[in-house]
């Protein structure tokens, strides 16, 4: 078992939002729109402290995976393992696989934390902060997700409703909101009590595959026999088609994080 956080990335989308800019063959995660680095190589940056990290593993597809590997040889980052997807099968399939490998290399007790590959965040001490808050929470057995406190009544992001505090800087989740019309957006703001639900993470790896099992137990399935069926290739693990296949096309918010 390892003391320190082991980084999940998720780098598989094909950028359909920021088109012609972004698109399938370049999405915007490993564009450099917003400096001389891109997205993904400063979700790199934020988890390279080698006294709080593991090396990351990251998702993505075959499309993608030596911009993934030529990206982080840039950056000067090692990763533990580079997962390749063989169909898109949303966030759920892609996790159970991550936290499948994770568990073999460090154990039920190793903590994960789930990161976007092209998100822009001011790594702060502000968000170092959140992100040791958030491991205390996981060690003591919760899973945790990450709210973001909205500035607009936006509707392209779901929501979160705060619940009770249960102290060291973290709340219960009382309900998570769907994508609201602006109308309800709007009255979510004047209310006060919601968050942005950001897609990031921090999970007790032995805890989120119990959930899995619970919850979603035939994308549990799908995703163990894709690892074990794994080819390797150079630096890359090819997760198993016909297995990876068979897993429901569903996020992990709609699989367990509704329901656990």
């Amino acid at each position: 078992m390892s003391s320190k956080i082991v980084p999940v990335i998720m780098a598989g989308g094909k950028g359909t939002r920021l088109w012609p800019l972004s698109r399938a063959s370049a999405p915007k995660q490993f564009l450099e729109f917003l400096g001389e680095t891109t997205l993904f190589q400063r979700t790199l940056a934020r988890v390279s402290d080698t006294s709080r990290y593991e090396p990351a593993v990251v998702i993505t597809n075959s499309d993608f995976r030596f911009l993934v590997a030529e990206q982080a040889r840039t950056a000067g980052v090692s990763l533990a393992s580079i997962l390749l997807e063989p169909v898109a099968r949303n966030t759920a399939p892609a996790l159970a696989a991550a936290a499948t490998v994770v568990l073999r290399k460090y154990g039920e007790e190793a903590l994960m934390q789930v990161l976007a590959s092209d998100h822009e965040i001011d790594a702060d001490s502000t968000y170092f902060g959140c992100i040791d808050k958030a491991a205390v929470a996981a060690r003591a057995g919760r899973l945790v997700t990450f709210g973001i406190t909205p500035n607009e009544p936006a509707t392209g992001y779901g929501y979160i409703e705060i619940g009770e505090d249960l102290g060291n800087g973290a709340n219960a989740v009382h309900r998570f909101v769907e994508k609201p019309d602006r109308e309800r957006a709007v009255e979510m703001l004047s209310a006060g009590g919601y968050l942005w639900n950001s897609g990031m993470f921090m999970l007790p790896v032995g805890l989120f595959l119990r959930e899995l099992q619970q919850y979603a137990p035939e994308v549990l399935a799908a995703a163990q026999e894709a690892v074990d069926k794994a080819q390797h290739d150079l630096d890359f693990e090819r997760l198993d088609e016909a297995a990876f296949t068979r897993a429901p096309d569903i996020s992990i918010d709609y699989a367990i994080f509704e329901k656990t």
